[in-house]
């Protein structure tokens, strides 16, 4: 019988020694009567060192106070306590054994939960290594926010998308109008676009694009000012809180930050590089708006600035009664 038991003992010890989970049990003393193989591998402490200890003591540097304190209190309470990983990552001195990490600290989740042994309360603490999940998150995280920048982001100019400004437009309409705040919006075109691509080719029109996109993006200067690609060779800008003074003056701004470039265009009617023309309009921020009509009035200020010759800005004042008056710059 006595031959079944040691039989019986020695085949648990194996199973324990074989899992791979790290187990400790310490008594209401918290003194150490089991130490399995994981923590063995990982603390480089031998069981035979290690049980019989005080569990502050069993390991080559001082657990951590909370790792201690929650000791106690499954023992002195009998309820289960849980380490947050975010807030406990490493309590316990248990290290990666492998070659290329060894002394680097493992990320840990411990659950410590009270047990019964000889009319006695324990605590067993369960150690499981955690840096693999933690890494699986990070992965997760990083690739959601890619598919997120992706989603919001032009992909050959960096800058948003329409789908953002779209969004963002309403929200920041909806804002000027609680707060009696003016908006400046800007539509942006790239002059004899077509013709450029006709004759460079379309990787260097998307150069050009590029270029033009950063030194528009370049004028911004606040995070609340948005800049899209709203299509082909246009761009659309917001700036709230802008009035129509600042506005003009900001448009200039635009249209020599492209002139600057001396991006050369031999088929330009406009001294033979990339130009770019400018509808803009302003809502005071004093009344309701349609957002539609508000995008509108600034896309027929573009078409008045195309008709003009181009390589400028035009300014129609948004009105709620639709009638527009032209500023040509």
């Amino acid at each position: 019988m006595s031959d079944v038991l040691s039989h019986s003992s020695d085949a648990i010890k194996e199973i324990l020694n074989s899992i791979g989970v790290g187990l400790i049990v310490v008594n209401r003393r918290q003194l150490i009567t089991l130490w399995n193989g994981w923590i063995e591998k990982h603390s480089g402490v031998p069981s035979t060192n290690a049980i019989g200890k005080d569990i502050s003591q069993a390991f080559s540097e001082l657990p951590s106070a909370a790792f201690v304190s929650a000791i106690s209190n499954t023992i002195n309470y009998g309820l289960p306590v849980v380490l947050s990983n975010a807030l406990h990552r490493s309590p316990l001195a248990l290290y990666d054994r492998n070659f290329e990490h060894q002394g680097k600290r493992i990320q840990q989740s411990i659950s410590l939960t009270p047990i019964n042994i000889d009319g006695e309360r324990h605590c067993l603490i369960q150690v499981t290594d955690s840096s693999t999940s933690i890494k699986r998150e990070k992965i997760l995280r990083t690739h959601s926010e890619l598919l997120k920048k992706e989603a919001t982001t032009d992909g050959l100019t960096g800058i948003y998308n329409r789908r953002f400004f779209d969004e963002h437009f309403r929200m920041a309409l909806a804002q000027a109008v609680r707060q009696s705040t003016p908006l400046s919006i800007f539509m942006v075109d790239i002059d004899f676009f077509k013709q450029f691509n006709d004759v460079y080719g379309h990787i260097a029109g998307d150069k050009a694009l590029i270029a033009v996109a950063t030194a528009l993006k370049k004028q911004l200067q606040r995070v609340s000012d948005v800049i899209a690609r709203y299509g082909g060779e246009e761009f659309v800008l917001m700036l709230p809180n802008m009035q129509h003074d600042s506005a003009s003056q900001f448009a200039e701004k635009l249209r020599l930050a492209v002139w600057d470039l001396h991006i050369f265009h031999e088929e330009s009617d406009i001294d033979q590089q990339v130009t770019i023309s400018i509808g803009y309009s302003t809502f005071s921020g004093v009344e309701s708006c349609d957002p539609y009509a508000l995008l509108g009035t600034a896309d027929n200020a573009l078409y008045n600035a195309k008709r003009s010759g181009k390589n400028r800005s035009v300014f129609l004042s948004y009105q709620p009664s639709n009638e527009q008056n032209a500023t040509i710059l």
